[in-house]
């Protein structure tokens, strides 16, 4: 004997008679995703189809058994045994289904992924300006007004004034040392 409902948000809950043990399977499913949560509780043999009640706080499971009565809390969050009673006068009844059986706990296999499309080549980097101020990459070039700078390259700067590493100092091309400090260039 196994039963099912289908609960809001795409919940569904199955309840199977297994011998002595009752076992509840609830399945969420929702695009690209399904979840599954199952657990079995000994309650002995059914005397009366089990009932769904929909209470304030989810939904409660009444099995009546050789055993006497059983309730079991079903919630987003799992299943659970309910020690005692609980108070069921204000909670809706709701309808099962017979089925021939709880639905397998193994998932569809996922499609494979695609793969990625290869990215675009970087394209290269515009010059970058700022008031009077011009820098390129590959190689690096600053310009500012008559000061230029270019690293990466094995040629030294040709443009505009040149400058001494040590003390900053304006040096000419054919200069060997600094005039101001003497660093040799």
């Amino acid at each position: 004997m196994a039963y099912k409902c289908n609960l809001s948000n795409g919940q569904q809950v199955y309840i199977e008679n297994q011998g002595m043990q009752t076992v509840v399977t609830l399945l969420s499913a929702s695009p690209g995703q399904q979840q599954q949560a199952s657990t079995g509780f000994q309650t002995g043999k059914w005397t009366v189809v089990p009932t769904l009640f929909k209470t304030a706080t989810g939904v409660i499971l009444r099995i009546e058994s050789e055993q006497g009565q059983s309730f079991v809390q079903l919630q987003a969050g799992g299943i659970s045994t309910i020690s005692g009673t609980p108070t069921l006068s204000d909670a809706e009844v709701l309808s099962l289904q017979e089925v021939e059986a709880t639905p397998s706990t193994s998932m569809p296999p996922m499609e494979p992924m695609k793969p990625m499309e290869p990215m675009k080549p970087m394209e290269p980097m515009k010059p970058m300006k700022m008031g009077d101020m011009e820098m390129k990459m590959n190689p690096m070039q600053m310009r500012m007004g008559n000061m230029s700078m270019e690293m990466g390259s094995s040629s030294s700067a040709t443009s505009g004034k040149r400058f001494c590493p040590q003390c900053g100092a304006p040096v000419q091309t054919s200069d060997r040392f600094c005039s101001s400090c003497g660093y040799q260039l």
